[in-house]
């Protein structure tokens, strides 16, 4: 049983990180990097849960929405994305293996893997096989769409050096207001927030293929393709 539900767990990490990989189709990365960047999405977990319990307190007067609100962008969204933006900009914005755009990419949602193999753990091991199906529909690859927006964003500030600022702003942002905006139409509890989490969902899933789909064909080890290292594709957030 323990097999089955650890198997569940990590299935659709597996599954995500192989695709990602996939799409780097042009210039991989070494293995040793890419295993770098799931432990340190591994290591971030103990942090996140700390400073989660800690902002959970100043939520014990706050109720309905205004709670949902609250956990769902502050204690979540705003923790979780902080700490794995920090760990990208600590341990890979840097590194010398990162001379493309699309290895922004490759490393925000391998760290987001590494945290969302463990958060699924913990939930599915408690909560059974059917929330194991749930959650690699919606909760893994929402970690991984996030990752995306984050690694996106650090691509083109890594390469755009008369806009990084910017970027770099967008690559904590954007991901921080999807993952609260997703977490509070869920814990909202209310009908019309989960009607609306559906196509909110699948714009964060079309959102994302894009972005893959444009800096993977954008390689600059694709042949016959340039760096243009000013170009605005900022165009789809």
């Amino acid at each position: 049983m323990i097999n089955s539900l650890l198997f569940i767990s990590i299935a659709p990490v597996l599954i995500i990180a192989s695709y990602i990989n996939y799409r780097d189709r042009y210039e991989k990365e070494p293995l040793s990097i890419l295993l770098k960047a799931l432990f340190t999405g591994v290591l971030i977990v103990l942090p996140v849960v700390i400073i989660e319990y800690v902002l959970s307190l100043f939520s014990r007067n706050l109720e309905g929405l205004s709670d949902a609100a609250y956990t769902a962008f502050i204690v979540a969204g705003f923790t979780e994305e902080g700490m794995k933006y920090l760990a990208f900009y600590m341990f890979f914005w840097k590194n010398k293996n990162f001379n493309e755009k699309f290895d922004g990419i490759v490393y925000a949602v391998f760290i987001a893997l590494g945290f969302a193999a463990v958060e699924n753990i913990l939930y599915v091991i408690t909560g059974g096989f059917g929330v194991g199906i749930l959650r690699a529909v919606t909760a893994v690859p929402a970690h991984a769409l996030f990752g995306i927006m984050m690694g996106y964003y650090f691509g083109l500030a890594r390469f755009n050096p008369k806009h990084q600022s910017a970027y770099l702003v967008f690559a904590f942002i954007l991901p921080f207001v999807s993952h609260g905006l997703y977490d509070f139409l869920l814990m909202g509890n209310t009908q019309f927030l989960i009607i609306a989490f559906i196509p909110v969902f699948i714009y964060f899933w079309i959102n994302g293929f894009q972005k893959i789909s444009k800096l993977s064909d954008a390689s600059i080890f694709k042949t016959g393709i340039s760096d243009d290292r000013d170009t605005s594709e900022d165009n789809n957030v």
